[in-house]
C-alpha cells in the first residue's frame, strides 16, 4: 500500500534517503509512544542478517530529546541493526511533537502491518480517543476499510486471557472473532479453553460456538415455557454435566401458589 493513505501532513515527515545522517546507535534510545509490544525474534535475526550483508537501507525517524535522540519508527531496523553489530544507523532527524509522534508511528506500523491484532485494535482505540476520530476518519487515515476498523476494535471485548493468546498467536483471528458471539465472559472462557486443548481449527471453533449457540436458543425457549406455565420469573443454568432452575417468587402468597402448582394441587 502506498503512503496516499497516511494522515495529512504526514508525507513530509517520512524520511527519504537524501536526507538522512549517520548517528550512533548509543546515542538513540526506542520511543515510549510505539503501538508495538512485541517483535518476532526469528524475522529480527533474519534482518540483522540482511543488514550485516547490506546495511540499513531504509533511514529510521528520531526526533531530538534533551541529550539523545528518541526512536520515533523504525524501531525493528533499529535492534537488527545492534544485533547485526553496528555501531550507528542512517536517520533523520525532525521536530515532532507527541502527538506527531503518535499518529506516525500508528499509521506507518497499521500500514506495513506490523502490528499484531490486539496491538492494531488498541492503535485504533488510540486514534479516536487522543485524535477525536470516527472510524470512518481512521478508515481513511490508515487506508482500510471502515468495517475492518469495527471488526478489529471488536477484538478488545474479549476476555483480557484470551486478548493476551491472541497477542502472543496461541490462537489466530479466526479462532477469537466467534468467541465474540457468545453472550458471557464465562462462556468464551469455557470454549477458548477448549480450543487450545483440542488444537482445534478455526473452522471446527464456528461449529463449536454454534452449538453453544443453538443450546443457549433451546435453554430460552423452556424457560419462556415455564415461564408461562408458573406466571413469574424462571432461569435455567447450564452446565456440562449439571444445572440449576431458579424459580422466583415475591411474595409468602406467591411461594405456596407456586408450590400448590408443581404439585399439581392448583390448575
Amino acid at each position: 500500500m502506498g503512503r496516499k493513505a497516511l494522515g495529512k501532513g504526514l508525507e513530509a515527515l517520512i524520511p527519504t534517503e537524501e536526507e538522512a545522517n549517520k548517528i550512533p546507535l548509543k546515542d538513540i534510545k526506542p520511543g515510549t509512544l510505539q503501538p508495538r509490544k512485541k517483535i518476532d525474534k526469528k524475522h529480527l535475526e533474519e534482518l540483522a542478517r540482511s543488514i550485516k550483508e547490506k546495511g540499513v537501507l531504509q533511514p529510521v525517524l528520531v526526533r531530538k530529546k534533551g541529550k539523545y535522540y528518541e526512536l520515533v519508527y523504525g524501531h525493528r531496523r533499529y535492534q537488527a541493526a545492534k544485533m547485526a553489530g553496528l555501531k550507528e544507523i542512517p536517520a533523520v532527524v525532525k521536530e515532532l511533537t507527541d502527538r506527531e509522534v503518535l499518529e506516525i508511528s500508528i499509521i506507518e506500523n497499521v500500514q506495513r502491518e506490523d502490528l499484531n491484532p490486539v496491538e492494531e485494535a488498541e492503535a485504533y482505540r488510540t486514534l479516536m480517543i487522543e485524535f477525536g476520530l470516527t472510524q470512518e476518519q481512521v478508515a481513511e487515515r490508515v487506508g482500510k476499510e471502515r468495517s475492518t476498523i469495527a471488526n478489529k476494535l471488536r477484538l478488545l471485548n474479549l476476555p483480557e486471557e484470551i486478548r493476551k493468546a491472541l497477542s502472543d498467536g496461541l490462537i489466530t483471528e479466526g479462532h477469537a472473532r466467534p468467541l465474540l458471539s457468545l453472550k458471557t465472559e464465562k462462556e468464551m472462557l469455557k470454549a477458548f479453553h477448549e480450543i487450545l486443548k483440542t488444537r482445534e481449527s478455526v473452522r471446527k471453533t464456528e461449529k463449536r460456538v454454534k452449538r453453544i449457540k443453538e443450546k443457549d436458543t433451546e435453554i430460552l425457549h423452556i424457560e419462556q415455557e415455564l415461564i408461562g406455565a408458573l406466571g413469574t420469573k424462571v432461569v435455567i443454568q447450564r452446565g456440562r454435566k449439571k444445572g440449576k432452575i431458579e424459580i422466583y417468587f415475591y411474595s409468602d402468597e406467591e411461594l405456596v401458589r407456586l408450590i400448590r402448582l408443581l404439585k399439581g394441587e392448583e390448575g
